[in-house]
């Protein structure tokens, strides 16, 4: 299995972008995840970036714990007087055992030492607790800008991307995930955004800031042109959109 031990910070730098840009998940995943517990007391957010998936669990458990190694991305996260944020790596919460009915691992699981968190998992799981591990791979957009984007995604900067990234584009199937799953429904993130929003969710992507560090300038530059020529008037909204992915398990006691 994989064996990471040191935390690849690669969204700190942005953290603020990742707030305001990143997509929302849909309430549905989350009400089809709360029928999965049968006790809706604690719920943890592992990974939680800026509070995304947080913030829709507070609805639907009494209390929510999200933790992230990156103390920029909490100090940007969602606040809420039900949603009790802290900084702390994947491997050791600090949690107490036996004490969580949900976890879920939002666009994160890829980057996790799998082997120490699985076993973190079935110290603070309760009996009969459930994991589920989501995941959006490439984006899809409207009309003629999707063939900009694509391109961007694979040949632009295809080689930038960090090698945690291709269980993504594997959409979860190949990551390690030692317990007994639980089949999911389709689901799909989708929002409507103009030129603007969209490019300033392009620039929140690991391989964006990679290509940048290794040669010194920004490659949405390269394509702006062409991308503002497909999409036509900058202020039209263009449904944007996200499969989901998902790995759900529970955690046998």
């Amino acid at each position: 299995m994989n064996m990471k031990t040191t935390f690849k910070d690669h969204f700190s730098g942005r953290a603020a972008d990742y707030t305001r840009y990143r997509p929302g998940y849909p309430p549905a995943l989350f009400a089809w995840l709360a029928g999965q517990t049968e006790h809706h007391d604690l719920a943890w957010d592992c990974g939680c970036g800026n509070g995304q998936a947080a913030i829709e669990l507070v609805s639907l458990y009494k209390r929510v714990v999200a933790t992230d190694p990156s103390a920029s991305q909490i100090e940007n996260a969602f606040p809420h007087d039900r949603i009790s944020y802290s900084v702390a790596p994947a491997e050791a919460s600090g949690l107490a055992a036996a004490s969580i009915d949900l976890i879920t691992v939002a666009q994160a699981l890829h980057w996790f030492d799998f082997d120490r968190f699985y076993a973190e998992v079935r110290r603070v799981a309760r009996p009969g607790g459930v994991l589920a591990a989501i995941s959006y791979g490439e984006v899809r957009v409207e009309g003629a800008p999707d063939r900009v984007v694509s391109g961007f995604y694979h040949d632009l900067i295809g080689p930038y991307w960090p090698p945690e990234r291709r269980y993504v584009d594997e959409h979860y199937t190949t990551i390690p995930f030692p317990f007994a799953e639980i089949e999911a429904p389709l689901f799909a993130m989708e929002s409507s955004w103009n030129l603007e929003q969209l490019t300033g969710y392009l620039k929140t992507w690991s391989a964006v800031k990679e290509y940048e560090r290794h040669n010194g300038h920004d490659q949405l530059a390269l394509i702006a042109e062409e991308l503002v020529k497909a999409w036509g008037d900058p202020y039209r909204p263009r449904i944007i959109s996200w499969p989901l992915s998902l790995r759900v398990g529970r955690v046998e006691g």
